[in-house]
């Protein structure tokens, strides 16, 4: 069957999953898929994952590379010092119509699939390591965390 909380470290192709999680959004609600983004909602490390959520879809497997994940305000904070990495809790990928989605501050936070944080574009048009921005809680200006790198990783180098 199909797994409540989706390991995105382990996709080939991650965008055909985040356009998946959309058209099946799009279809239950028949709304034109292309009014639709996603919000995205850290969860807290005791969420009940025995169910799948009631529209979108969980994923683990991210690393955080420039900043680390707070758990308790639930936004970036600094690296913690002599640490690289810190895992990113669960993330709640919730599809909704662009305009439904609430103001609030972020980071717009981009994920590559390695820490190389470069590709090329690939016959899809897709870049080869470039998956997505997600637009993550902030408490602090995006400039912030552009100038310390600040970015998801599907898998770490070593």
């Amino acid at each position: 069957g199909v797994p409540n909380v989706f390991w995105a470290s382990g996709f080939y192709f991650t965008q055909a999953f985040i356009t998946g999680v959309k058209q099946n959004f799009a279809r239950k609600y028949t709304i034109p898929i292309d009014t639709l983004a996603f919000d995205y909602e850290v969860m807290p490390e005791d969420c009940d994952t025995t169910k799948p959520p009631e529209d979108g879809a969980y994923v683990n497997g991210l690393f955080v590379d420039g900043a680390r994940w707070d758990r308790e305000k639930n936004v970036f904070a600094e690296s913690t010092p002599k640490v690289l990495f810190d895992t990113m809790p669960m993330i709640l990928m919730n599809p909704m119509k662009k305009v439904d989605i609430p103001d609030r501050p972020i980071y717009w936070c981009p994920v590559y699939k390695t820490s190389e944080r470069r590709g090329v574009l690939s016959t899809t048009g897709h870049s080869t390591n470039f998956v997505i921005d997600m637009r993550l809680s902030s408490d602090k200006p995006e400039m912030h965390w552009v100038l310390r790198g600040l970015a998801l990783l599907c898998q770490l180098d070593d």
